[in-house]
Parts: C-alpha cells; sequence; structure tokens
C-alpha cells in the first residue's frame, strides 16, 4: 500500500506542484553559475514556477482535487523557490544578506510553528496578508533578477538618467533595481507582520485548548510523569 495514498494523489495540480520543485535547482544554477543570459532565463524559469503556484491551487479547487500530498507539497515548493532565489540573489550582491536572513528567518520559524499547531490539532486559516506577502516577494525578486539587465538596455536606448541612477544607498541603484530592494523591504515588513499575525493566532487558539485541557503536550507531560 502506497504511502499517503501516493497514487491516488498524483493529479494534475499536485504534478505542477512537482514541477515547481523541480525549477527551483534550476534556477539556482542559473544564477550562480551566470551563463550566457542568465537574467533573461532565470527570470523566465523563476515566472513559469511562480505561474505553476497559482495554476495548482485553483485547478485542485476547481476539479476538487485537494489531498493531503498537495497540502503539505505546496507551501514546501512555495518555500524552496523564494528561499533558492533570495540566497542566489545575495551571492550575486542583489539583496542585502540581513533583509534576506530575516525574511527566510520568519519563513523556518512559521514553519516549526506550523508543526506544533498540526501536533495541537490546531488549524489556522491562510490569511490574506500572506498572499500579500509572497506577491511582494515574487515582485522584489522579479525586479532584482531582471532590473540590473533592463536599466542597462533602456539607458542605452533612451539615454535618460533614471535608468542610470535611482537611489544613492550603499551602492547607486538603477530604477528597477531600485524598486526591486524598495519591494525587498516591502517583502520584509509583510513578512513581519503575517508571522507576528499567525504567532497571535496561534497562542489565542492554543491557549483555549490548554484551558480545556486538550492541549497534548500537557497530556504528554501529564503522562510522563506518571511513568
Amino acid at each position: 500500500m502506497c504511502p499517503l495514498g501516493t497514487l491516488e494523489s498524483m493529479n494534475l495540480p499536485n504534478y505542477l506542484t512537482f514541477a515547481r520543485i523541480l525549477m527551483v535547482p534550476i534556477l539556482v544554477v542559473v544564477l550562480m553559475t551566470r551563463v550566457r543570459s542568465y537574467e533573461i532565463i532565470g527570470i523566465l524559469v523563476f515566472w513559469a514556477a511562480s505561474i505553476t503556484d497559482l495554476l495548482d491551487g485553483y485547478l485542485a479547487r476547481k476539479w476538487r482535487q485537494v489531498t493531503t500530498l498537495g497540502k503539505l507539497l505546496d507551501p514546501l515548493a512555495d518555500k524552496l523557490l523564494i528561499s533558492g532565489a533570495l540566497i542566489s540573489l545575495v551571492e550575486l550582491n542583489l539583496a542585502p544578506a540581513w533583509m534576506v536572513f530575516i525574511i527566510l528567518a520568519r519563513e523556518m520559524a512559521i514553519t516549526g510553528l506550523r508543526a506544533i499547531a498540526s501536533e495541537e490539532g490546531i488549524t489556522i486559516a491562510a490569511e490574506r496578508l500572506g498572499k500579500w506577502k509572497l506577491g511582494a516577494q515574487i515582485a522584489s525578486i522579479s525586479c532584482l533578477i531582471l532590473g540590473p539587465q533592463l536599466d542597462a538596455w533602456l539607458f542605452q536606448w533612451t539615454n535618460v538618467g533614471i535608468f542610470h541612477f535611482f537611489i544613492q544607498l550603499n551602492r547607486p541603484y538603477s530604477f528597477f533595481l531600485g524598486m526591486g530592494v524598495l519591494l525587498l523591504w516591502v517583502a520584509m515588513i509583510l513578512a513581519i507582520w503575517s508571522g507576528v499575525s499567525y504567532i497571535r493566532n496561534f497562542w489565542r487558539l492554543a491557549s483555549d485548548r490548554m484551558a480545556r485541557g486538550e492541549s497534548r503536550i500537557i497530556q504528554e507531560e501529564k503522562e510522563g510523569s506518571k511513568r
């Protein structure tokens, strides 16, 4: 017998999720090795993976093919895609490492909290804020990957200064690269905000279960003390 009903769970939405996972190492290799036209290839791979994120959930709900395997793999695929892209951008010196660390630390913390919530039988519905966070991450990564090349083309064609110089921080930022950095700030703020919101909801629901004596952690501690 297949675990998790694997054969029965393999529908088109889950195949799309698997495809997104497989595209992550391709994206990282393209960006890190800086192959010819790596910005163009990288952004196409990233956009293709992002589109599968929209399609798999939409098709699963429309065709009523939501499975346990899909629920497990979909958030994992999202985190792998965003993490792989952001770490590559840090290596390319296009994204501040400290901002990427905060975003990824939030993802790991909430993943751990979700595991605890699952053990406690707590279900916390996804909030719209989380979708805005993911949207900001996709937009910022897109600008950071393609921005330098796009700015160079536009400055060459138009000779308009805004494509050559936009923001002066630690380095000069041209228009699209500067927009990428600004959107990364938005993504980081939304990541922190949604993380705090998730923790508050978890603590509220967990406190209610503890008050009713339904917490599995407390029950396990009681059983352990009896032994």
